[in-house]
């Protein structure tokens, strides 16, 4: 998939007219039609089949929320296949929307921000349950899951369920992450696709339970480890190239402790420094070539790298800084590309500079709670998106060393930590 891309100056950039805001709009029983037509292909080759829980409570014209579980893009058609032909609006990034606004709207989708502050979202939400009677599709992830776990939930969730008031269904996908995991550069695998369809909460449900009841509900809801389901289900992934830029997940190397010099390669990942290899086995376990085997299982691994980074902030020695490109978005005519600059990362914050010192962003710690960080994004390459409801800035680090992981992981970090000391 790519993304219209436009050179641009940075004072232009700043001039160009925002975007004015747009009610959703109820997508026609065509567009649906032709999603699912579209969906078929893909559901084919991995035999996909749902198992539906509870669905006979959900009223055939009863508006929900849908929230799905995020691990690649098979996921809206799934969702377009499992939901038809209820109508339903789908939650969607607004980069998603540069070049083809119309079209994204026609099909139902909401632009958002992710990881920004987004409280007319909210109001399109309810706009689009009570007036235009159309459920809504999101991902409350945000984005998709790096080492096959659930990425953290907004704690406004349970806030938005008591706002909408309308039933709540749960799609969990199965196989979807082995089948496509973003690190591996948009190569498929042979793996069957499955789903679960469940009706979670009722109106009634909801109105009895507190926002932070149905946090935790929907928190064990996205308590996930594909690693894990492969190797309890004895799912064979064969390719040879399984273990391409894994290096991008695990950026630390648990033998010498060094950053930024593992690589994936083929059925492989090895550490340019002290020559440690590990086999990624068909049943997605990891196993040392030569020596011990510190993480058998991936989000070991990178659980492992949380907690080194956690330990960097506490201690205070957390800093990254890095030269990048830097695109820039505003409105979603086109993505514009501004010139070079430094991202800088430590304990406050995000600091961008560039453009000749023209562009001098800051985004401090607690501004989200997770980061929009992507591995390929639009096929471009990885990604660090800072930003606010003025504009997005899309960074791409130049010279390697894997910092996206990382970056997402003490953002994370960082928040929890200032929000305990507050």
């Amino acid at each position: 998939m790519k993304i219209k891309i436009k050179e641009m100056n940075y004072e232009d950039v700043l001039a160009c007219p925002t975007e004015k805001h747009k009610l959703p709009l109820r997508s026609g029983i065509l567009f649906r039609t032709l999603m699912k037509i579209l969906s078929i292909p893909d559901l084919r080759a991995t035999h996909f089949s749902c198992r539906k829980i509870g669905m006979e409570n959900l009223g055939k014209d009863e508006p929900c929320l849908i929230l799905m579980n995020h691990s690649s893009f098979i996921d809206l058609k799934i969702a377009a296949s499992v939901l038809y032909p209820r109508p339903f609006n789908i939650v969607c990034t607004s980069d998603g929307f540069v070049g083809k606004s119309g079209l994204m709207r026609a099909i139902g989708c909401i632009p958002t921000k992710k990881f920004v502050t987004d409280m007319v979202l909210v109001r399109d939400m309810i706009h689009t349950v009570r007036k235009l009677k159309s459920s809504v599709l999101m991902f409350p992830e945000a984005s998709y899951s790096f080492d096959g776990t659930a990425t953290p939930l907004p704690e406004s969730m349970g806030k938005c369920l008591k706002l909408l008031g309308v039933p709540v269904v749960m799609i969990r996908t199965y196989g979807a992450f082995a089948r496509d995991p973003l690190y591996n550069n948009l190569k498929l695998r042979k793996v069957n696709v499955s789903a679960d369809m469940k009706y979670l909460l009722s109106p009634q449900d909801i109105e009895r339970k507190t926002a932070q009841e149905l946090n935790d509900i929907l928190a064990e809801q996205f308590s996930f480890d594909n690693f894990r389901w492969q190797q309890e289900n004895n799912i064979r992934i064969a390719e040879p190239f399984r273990a391409d830029s894994l290096n991008r997940v695990l950026y630390k190397c648990p033998a010498c402790k060094l950053e930024g010099k593992l690589l994936g390669k083929g059925t492989r990942i090895t550490c340019a420094s002290c020559g440690k290899s590990y086999e990624l086995t068909e049943y997605g376990y990891l196993k040392a070539v030569e020596g011990e085997t510190e993480f058998a299982h991936i989000p070991d691994w990178y659980r492992w790298e949380r907690e080194c980074v956690r330990q960097e902030l506490l201690e205070g020695h957390y800093e990254m800084d890095m030269p990048v490109d830097i695109c820039m978005m505003v409105n979603t005519r086109s993505v514009y590309r501004v010139g070079e600059g430094r991202l800088r990362h430590d304990m406050q914050g995000f600091h961008l500079v560039g453009c000749g010192g023209k562009l001098d962003y800051r985004q401090k710690p607690n501004a989200s709670y997770s980061l929009y960080s992507d591995y390929f994004w639009y096929e471009i390459g990885d990604v660090i998106c800072i930003g606010n409801n003025e504009a997005l800035y899309y960074c791409f680090p130049k010279g390697g060393g894997d910092v996206v992981a990382k970056a997402r992981l003490a953002t994370e970090e960082l928040y929890r930590i200032m929000r305990n000391t507050d």
